[in-house]
């Protein structure tokens, strides 16, 4: 390797064992992109399913693909503490909620951790569990880790920690110095409880690659009688990469705000073509790389906030909570291969209009051509909230119409992050997030409506495409209190657009009710409403008699066969 490079011999081993499915987990990333190995370092990571959760091999297998593909997606300019922190809690609560689909209380996504990372002349652990990580260092086998389990009787202990067992997850995080001639384990207790800590320092400080050793490791704890799985990981840094100055500074200094830039300016080998779009928090710019040609959309942050420590968090964290979503239907973020010399980030540039501008252009459209619209910019919110993502301002302008009706949700900056939430205090200096016209008025209150209120925005935003208007009409955008809001009523879609059948307007109505124990819980909730007639909406007012009940449900049956025809009919049309 470089002189800057690691030199490592690293292996693993696992195997099911006695048992009949391997639940353990292990990887490791060795970046080969210079900047990328330079701004996070390499990782390790072993995990052990919890068997009698019976998920314990979908939790391990979730946490250490998840550990490695979200690490090197984090901002360059977190540390290694922060971006493991914000990312193994965010996986956390992915296996916590998964856990909560089990209607079993036994049932569960449950699995220890241990992660090493190295960067520069630095280690760093993340530790979950009763998995351990082992140094050997001038012939001294260290346990590194403390095993989170407690004891009920004899040869009888329960975790007391595992990701997945709480909705807030308390981690073991260790920094320290790296030497050359390291040697590091880290392994599932069907190894470390099997193996004597002489043995275990023996087989370590044996002269064989890392690979033998994994194979002997795995062997001893066989012949120890392990009943469990066993996994291990064997490191060995032959030698260390040359400090640089320049990395220091990386980690103790911000990058600082660039300047407003203008066409044919150049930053970090990227050259400005036009400004996009600016505002009094932020400027966007379509840039062009010097190297590859390849067009780019490059935000960057308003100098008004230059001293604003919470403002440069959220800018900074908006990178990270964009690289996670994984969609189609959602911007792509740009992983950076260079350094960069002041504090901005880079999307894939996206050459559309807005959906405001879209439906000024192109209002009336088809029912066919409308509901897709509305189908894509749901699928957009499923991905976001598919990682516990809430976007929280969903608007038009945030929504980028392609050829052939493609669409991609293109902000990030509200974007609120379940099971990170903890790591953050909130930004209360802002306000209500969001715009007034699409915003849950809950904000307004304190309150968090979490996805209910992105299902308010998408229901919003689905009664303008079909009428070019808005619920509650023109007057929401002057509502400053609840007060306000509650003199408000809504404006039924039918009356504007007479095409539009009762149950549709019938299923808007209730994806923008105020309160929240009317409205959806889910985006495929609604959805279902609005493409599939509910009978509860062809209900008639006011109801039958019970004694007519049958000649009731009758009609709504024939209503409804008819309505379905209507439909097919209204939604295959174009425009």
């Amino acid at each position: 390797m470089a002189a800057t490079d690691f030199d490592i011999d690293v292996s693993y081993q696992s195997c099911a064992g006695v048992k009949d499915i391997n639940e353990d987990a292990s990887d490791l990333s060795l970046p080969n992109d210079p900047y990328l190995k330079q701004v996070k370092g390499y990782s390790f990571i072993v995990a052990d399913g919890v068997s009698s959760a019976e998920a314990g091999r979908e939790a391990s297998h979730i946490a250490v693909e998840r550990f490695l593909v979200e690490y090197y997606q984090t901002p360059d300019m977190w540390s290694v503490s922060k971006s493991g922190e914000q990312v193994l809690s965010a996986i956390n609560l992915r296996l916590f909620r998964k856990s909560h689909q089990y209607k079993n209380d036994h049932k569960g996504y449950l699995t220890t951790l241990s992660a090493l990372v190295l960067k520069g002349h630095k280690g760093y652990f993340f530790h979950v569990g009763d998995s351990r990580i082992y140094l050997l260092r001038d012939n001294q086998l260290t346990q590194l880790t403390q095993d989170h389990c407690a004891s009920i009787e004899k040869d009888k202990t329960f975790l007391t920690r595992a990701v997945g067992m709480d909705n807030k997850l308390h981690i073991d995080y260790s920094c320290f110095d790296l030497q050359q001639d390291d040697r590091y384990l880290l392994c599932s207790d069907g190894v470390h409880d099997f193996i004597s800590e002489d043995e275990l320092t023996r087989l370590m400080n044996q002269p064989l690659s890392m690979e033998q050793i994994c194979i002997q490791l795995i062997d001893a704890a066989e012949k120890g009688h392990s009943d469990d799985n066993m996994t291990c990981l064997a490191l060995h840094i032959k030698s260390l990469p040359q400090q640089h100055i320049d990395d220091l500074n990386l980690e103790l200094t911000r990058l600082p705000f660039p300047p407003i830039l203008t066409t044919g300016m150049k930053l970090d080998g990227y050259r400005v073509l036009r400004q996009v779009f600016a505002s009094s928090r932020s400027h966007l710019y379509l840039v062009e790389d010097e190297e590859t040609h390849e067009q780019f959309a490059m935000k960057v942050p308003s100098k008004n906030f230059i001293d604003d420590i919470h403002y440069i968090d959220r800018f900074i964290r908006e990178q990270w909570i964009g690289s996670r979503i994984e969609s189609e239907y959602v911007v792509k973020i740009i992983q950076h291969h260079r350094p960069r010399t002041g504090l901005y980030y880079l999307m894939e540039w996206l050459p559309g209009i807005s959906l405001d501008k879209w439906l000024e252009q192109y209002f009336p459209i088809s029912p066919k051509r409308a509901i897709e619209l509305v189908k894509k910019i749901a699928l957009a919110l499923e991905a976001f909230h598919q990682h516990d993502a809430v976007h929280q301002d969903l608007k038009p302008a945030n929504i980028i119409i392609l050829d052939d009706d493609r669409v991609k949700i293109v902000d990030f900056g509200s974007v609120f992050v379940a099971g990170v939430a903890e790591l953050y205090s909130p930004i209360e200096s802002q306000g209500v997030l969001g715009t007034a016209s699409y915003s849950d008025p809950n904000y307004l209150q304190g309150k968090n409506p979490g996805i209910q209120g992105d299902i308010y925005s998408l229901a919003t935003l689905s009664y303008e495409v079909f009428t070019h208007s808005l619920p509650y009409g023109q007057q929401v955008e002057e509502c400053r209190s609840i007060r306000d809001y509650d003199k408000l009523r809504y404006i039924s879609a039918t009356s504007i657009n007479p095409i539009i059948p009762v149950w549709f307007d019938k299923a808007l109505e209730k994806g923008v009710k105020f309160d929240l124990y009317e409205r959806y819980n889910t985006v495929a909730e609604f959805m279902t409403d609005l493409t599939q007639p509910n009978p509860i909406f062809l209900k008639p007012v006011p109801e039958v008699k019970q004694s007519n009940s049958l000649f009731f449900w009758k009609l709504v049956s024939g209503f409804w066969f008819i309505t379905l025809l209507v439909v097919i009919y209204l939604f295959s049309q174009t425009s």
